[in-house]
């Protein structure tokens, strides 16, 4: 038997030990969590009834318009704001960003921009950061995947100026964690030129 504790957190009836955060919002399925030894057995027989997988927003943008209808008017309503209209442009640009942090980071935009916006017009002015991007490594011929693998690090570890972690650093430009990044550097013999 589970009870749910403070902050989101499950613990064992009777049992001191916390068990790892059991969250929807997890990126990794159930299945993936039990194999990691982050969700107990009997647990993922209770939760993997009907297992439904959501798309992240990056990969349904068609959603977007909709998901900032329903945010402005729900922000709007809750700061006593009348916001009328969303530029189609600004829709555009909000289809085109990445949203890492899903809808969740879509909310906390449209909610700062409901609070900045001075009309009855939604204004976005500076509101989402910047995305870093990466120019392909051209491969050739004969060269192993460790090869390739190791040149594309280091074109990311240049473009971020040798920054492996934070917010601009190589491993959110790659898509991994710092450790991983580090990990895979030592493996692959890369250093900092110097």
């Amino acid at each position: 038997m589970y009870q749910r504790g403070n902050r989101k957190r499950f613990f064992r009836k009777g049992h001191n030990s916390e068990a790892r955060r059991n969250s929807d919002a997890d990126r990794r399925s159930h299945y993936q969590r039990l194999q990691y030894g982050a969700l107990p057995g009997d647990a993922f027989y209770r939760l993997h009834v009907f297992p439904i997988r959501t798309p992240a927003l990056r990969e349904r943008p068609e959603d977007i318009p909709d998901l900032v209808r329903y945010f402005v008017l729900k922000y709007a309503a809750k700061l006593g704001k009348r916001i009328e209209s969303v530029p189609k442009q600004l829709l555009d640009g909000l289809a085109a960003y990445g949203w890492p942090g899903n809808v969740r980071e879509l909310a906390n935009v449209i909610e700062r921009s409901v609070i900045l916006s001075q009309g009855a017009t939604l204004e976005l002015d500076g509101l989402l950061p910047a995305q870093p991007t990466m120019t392909s490594v051209p491969a050739q011929a004969g060269q192993t995947l460790e090869e390739l693998e190791r040149l594309h690090i280091v074109e990311a570890l240049d473009q971020t100026g040798w920054r492996v972690s934070g917010p601009k650093g190589a491993a959110v430009l790659l898509g991994l964690k710092p450790t991983t990044l580090e990990a895979r550097m030592k493996k692959l013999g890369v250093r900092r030129p110097g």
